[in-house]
């Protein structure tokens, strides 16, 4: 029922689903993401990792790797799964690597997840990955309520409990936080294009991930909320476009003007010489 109504509203014009959206099922209300862009994560959480570890989320935002959190859980029907494998796909063509550059951060929204759920949704999404030695880079936590509520509510992540299906109504996305536990964006749905990954990693490591053509690529990009992508900020690839056209100007012509000059000696030299040899 709820996959129709999803349907539906994606093939209703613009006013029809405005009044959908006010009308919308109990199930989905105060559910999705909240912007708390440049807010910081409660570090201070105790979780259990996939070995059965209690960790501290500090222990998972060292301060020199970006960190990609995601909420999701063991037994949900289909989102989750969804989700995370368009992360995998979309991480596995980003040069950067999983471990040596970045984090990725499952936590688990269900208290009753067992360590057993969250090491076996790791070894998938590990293997699905398929770059060896990465399995330090990825983390699946379970924890209590009480943490769970915390985490959640500083990351702008709202989200359900059903009570008559015993599942979670929630939405899709990961956000994107710096190595000291600041948001810094939002990425939603369940695809995630490698350029826009590649340029979230690249800006929530503060220049410290990334190639130059990395930072040159966000300087010509910008964020929109709105979106949870990328956009071309024009006024910036013009800038771009002059600047190489000047270099392209200087490496033709410079080397041209050069050998201008060195022709034109001997023949200075002789007419200051009076024609003698």
């Amino acid at each position: 029922m709820r996959r129709l109504m999803l349907i539906c509203c994606l093939l209703l014009p613009a006013t029809a689903t405005a009044q959908v959206m006010k009308d919308r099922p109990a199930e989905i209300v105060d559910v999705g993401f909240v912007d708390c862009r440049g807010e910081q994560l409660p570090l201070a959480l105790t979780f259990t990792d996939s070995t059965g570890t209690p960790r501290r989320l500090a222990t998972l935002f060292d301060g020199e790797r970006p960190v990609i959190l995601s909420f999701n859980y063991a037994t949900c029907p289909m989102l989750c799964r969804l989700q995370l494998d368009g992360l995998v796909d979309g991480l596995r063509e980003v040069p950067a690597g999983a471990g040596d550059d970045y984090r990725v951060v499952s936590i688990s929204i269900d208290p009753a997840e067992t360590v057993a759920q969250a090491a076996a949704s790791k070894q998938n999404h590990v293997n699905a990955y398929g770059r060896p030695g990465s399995g330090s880079g990825w983390e699946f936590l379970t924890g209590d309520p009480d943490s769970i509520r915390a985490v959640t509510q500083a990351a702008g992540f709202r989200y359900q409990f059903l009570r008559s299906s015993g599942e979670y109504s929630h939405a899709a996305g990961v956000i994107v936080c710096t190595p000291s536990g600041k948001i810094s964006q939002y990425l939603y749905g369940v695809k995630y294009p490698p350029a826009t990954l590649r340029l979230a990693i690249t800006e929530a490591g503060g220049g410290q991930i990334g190639s130059a053509l990395d930072q040159l690529l966000l300087f010509c990009f910008r964020y929109d909320e709105s979106s949870g992508q990328y956009t071309p900020v024009a006024k910036n690839i013009m800038r771009v476009g002059a600047l190489c056209t000047v270099f392209a100007l200087c490496v033709s012509v410079v080397p041209m003007w050069l050998r201008g000059r060195r022709s034109s000696r001997p023949q200075t030299q002789l007419q200051q010489n009076g024609g003698a040899v």
